[in-house]
């Protein structure tokens, strides 16, 4: 069987990763020589951290490697544990659509009050609309991840 794959997800983490490495290189260089930092490396990083964790917990979640307990369901006879895995895939989908719901709307409301960061002033809704797209696509790996767990396409033990 084909592994299940988040390529989407793979290219924003790694592009996440490169680039906080990059600028922190950089301020480090820039500090030693100059004694002075780059003003924008540290609220940059922490964005990019952000979205480097949900893109990650993107392709945990569609190549099935969160950690979760399967005692439960190995023991349940099929129909049951259909039932559960239905279970389970609701309750993430609940969550994860909460999270979208919510971090859509902050967004919203950040775009229309024109809220500044802190740090640079640029507009806050930049950061906070990668929130609810990122939990949109963990919506539809939790979708896939549960279909394939229902037609036996993954083994908890493997």
């Amino acid at each position: 069987m084909k592994r299940p794959d988040a390529r989407l997800e793979r290219v924003l983490a790694t592009l996440a990763i490169l680039i906080i490495g990059l600028i922190s290189l950089a301020n480090v260089v820039v500090r030693y020589v100059t004694d002075a930092s780059f003003a924008f490396t540290e609220e940059f990083s922490v964005f990019l951290l952000v979205l480097l964790t949900f893109a990650g917990a993107s392709v945990a979640l569609r190549r099935h490697r969160h950690i979760r307990i399967g005692l439960l369901e190995r023991a349940l006879p099929p129909g049951p544990r259909r039932a559960l895995i239905l279970f389970q895939g609701l309750c993430g989908l609940v969550v994860l659509g909460l999270v979208a719901w919510f971090g859509a709307k902050t967004a919203w409301q950040e775009y229309r009050w024109e809220t500044l960061s802190p740090g640079l002033g640029l507009p806050q809704w930049w950061y906070l609309v990668w929130l609810p797209l990122l939990a949109g696509l963990m919506l539809w790996r939790q979708c896939q991840q549960t279909l394939d767990r229902l037609r036996g396409g993954l083994d908890d033990e493997s």
